[in-house]
């Protein structure tokens, strides 16, 4: 295979990055148009039928618009952290975004203001048939929120306010440097490239590595945790504002969810806590230590930790993919073919991955730093899950399209594991079959007990926060203090600036960046048990539950595609068995 392009091509959509004329003019444009639907939006509280109709419709289409510019705008802010051009953009959308906003709660409230009758005839025109589902929650919804200009008020505070906070954190990570002297060449390492490097199987190499980690978070703790705390509390204000009395209020609604269902899934989850632990045990066991340290917890095992080429990586998955689905693969093959993605291992680009969607252009850009680790081809065949998931849905209305974070997860951890469970299938090396379970086994430690751990830590955030704000030191207690209950004091060292350095708690899109995680890689654990007992007949069915994502609450997701239900602990325990497979068949193969 020839070497592959490790940069995305960006110009197919605007042309010239964050100098495009056409870009510029693209934001120009639906700046004006974003306006003139919110001075329209105010006044609509008294229409129904036709008029409404024709609101929701370009509501819709504004929405397109906007993903299209925010799209590349995040695409420019992450290639380049130091591009100026690019924050301004984003900083204007942030104000679009605060005004489109405020026209849709004057949407819907006039959703919620219309009789039962007039709903139902809405619902019903040919030109909102496909979007009944987004129009009967927005309506449920709107009925628990402030009047319109209480709302508003929250939104235009929430630039200079919420979401500068969620920006100063990126600026101030994305300009962090490391030094490292020990490398073959020394070099300033940003955090991204620090993070791969700790994937190294040379324990003592991870040790130093780690500690320059937690030392560079300490440097920048202070004011980190003001990012937090200021994050933390606007989102408390606005709930009390609104009468929210818990603060998982806002992400159980935003990802479709009852507390029933998240409460059964931690239940399963606690109770494989001896399980998990067994493989925490064997691993140390295995690494001629006592307890595995922080950094050892997702350090690779056995022979398989050799760096893979980026081509080698994407004929692997290509390959994997086609397995299950021709459809898949001839996807994956397109989209390395084209460019659509972004894994060049430089300085300057900020850390972490992410798939972003271009709904005009019908196409998505994956962003990661690709340095030739086993972690890396399954950042790599994550994203890919989560761009596979825009493209089957590409036909579907956008207000349709709005899946949560949840199902997202679902998409993309199927995907990993279609390529390490072939991996495995296929191996004939026992070494290679024990560190390709290793990583199985590292992944259910990640979501049953790491994603736990900072559930654990958010939840008791919130409640020490409505009494002040925390100091550095008082966050990294609480996290220290999380990390041993989820991963059942097990380990000799922990990370207590991990609050510090998860991107996650700091994104101002989704509170509680954490726990749908673990319901995508249970949920998939539970699609993937029922593909594996169809067979390839499965493929079309999976499509079908993905375009349905977007249209269907998580219970009505699990009930009408696998005939599950979520809210008892009985589908999660059945889940959280066959992710934890790997583990057993880990302990099997590594017995003395």
């Amino acid at each position: 295979m020839p070497e592959a392009n490790q940069t995305w091509d960006l110009d197919v959509i605007f042309t010239g990055a964050s100098e495009s004329k056409a870009y510029v003019a693209f934001v120009d444009e639906l700046e004006r148009d974003t306006a003139l639907f919110a001075s329209t939006a105010e006044g609509v509280a008294s229409q129904s039928g036709n008029g409404l109709a024709d609101l929701l419709v370009q509501a819709q289409a504004l929405r397109e618009r906007r993903q299209e510019a925010a799209a590349f705008s995040s695409c420019l802010n992450a290639q380049n952290v130091n591009d100026e051009k690019a924050k301004a953009v984003a900083g204007r959308l942030a104000q679009m975004s605060a005004i489109f906003q405020t026209g849709m709660m004057w949407v819907q409230r006039s959703l919620a203001m219309l009789d039962d009758a007039d709903f139902s005839a809405l619902k019903t025109q040919d030109a909102l048939k496909q979007m009944a589902f987004f129009l009967e929650e927005t309506r449920r919804q709107a009925k628990d929120r402030l009047e319109p200009a209480q709302e508003r008020l929250i939104l235009s505070l929430g630039v200079d306010g919420y979401h500068a906070w969620g920006n100063l954190y990126n600026t101030v990570t994305g300009s962090m440097r490391v030094r490292d002297d020990n490398a073959e060449a020394s070099r300033d390492l940003s955090m991204g490239q620090l993070q791969n490097a700790l994937d190294t199987p040379n324990r003592a190499r991870r040790m130093e590595l780690f500690a320059k980690w937690e030392n560079a978070w300490s440097a920048q703790e202070e004011v980190i945790a003001d990012a937090l705390n200021h994050l933390a509390g606007f989102r408390l204000q606005a709930y009390k504002a609104r009468g929210w009395t818990s603060v998982l209020k806002e992400p159980l609604e935003n990802n479709r969810m009852s507390e029933a269902t998240l409460s059964a899934m931690w239940q399963a989850v606690a109770d494989h806590a001896a399980v998990a632990s067994s493989y925490l045990k064997r691993k140390a066991e295995l690494f001629g230590i006592d307890r595995l340290a922080w950094h050892d917890v997702s350090a690779p095992v056995g022979t398989s930790s050799s760096v893979i080429p980026y081509e080698t990586a994407q004929a692997l998955i290509i390959q994997q993919f086609g397995r299950f689905s021709p459809d898949l693969a001839a996807f994956a093959t397109r989209a390395f073919a084209d460019r659509w993605i972004e894994s060049e291992d430089r300085a300057g680009k900020r850390a972490g991955g992410f798939c972003t969607s271009f709904p005009l252009t019908g196409q998505s850009r994956i962003f990661m730093t690709y340095s030739g680790t086993t972690g890396n081809v399954s950042t790599l065949a994550h994203e890919l899950g989560h761009a596979y998931h825009h493209h089957v849905m590409r036909d579907i209305p956008g207000f349709s399209r709005q899946y949560p974070m949840s199902v997202a997860e679902t998409a993309s951890t199927f995907a990993e594991q279609i390529v390490s469970d072939a991996a495995v299938a296929h191996a004939t090396d026992r070494d290679e079959k024990i560190a390709l379970l290793g990583e199985q086994a590292d992944r259910a430690i990640a979501f049953l007990m790491d994603i736990r751990s900072r559930f654990l830590f958010e939840t008791a955030f919130y409640e020490e926060r409505k009494k002040g704000l925390l100091n550095a030191k008082a966050l990294s207690e609480l996290m220290t203090a999380a990390q041993k209950e989820a991963f059942a004091g097990m380990l000799s060292e922990y990370h207590p600036h991990f609050w510090a350095s998860k991107l996650h708690f700091y994104s101002t899109g989704a509170p509680f960046y954490n726990f749908p995680y673990t319901f995508g890689y249970l949920f998939s654990a539970g699609v993937y048990a029922e593909a594996k007992v169809q067979g390839p007949s499965f493929a079309k069915r999976y499509v079908s539950l993905l375009r349905d994502t977007g249209r269907m609450t998580v219970e009505q997701l699990a009930q009408t595609h696998l005939g599950a239900d979520t809210t008892k602990v009985d589908f999660w325990t059945r889940a959280a068995d066959e992710a934890c497979g790997s583990i057993r068949a880990f302990l099997a193969l590594t017995e003395k």
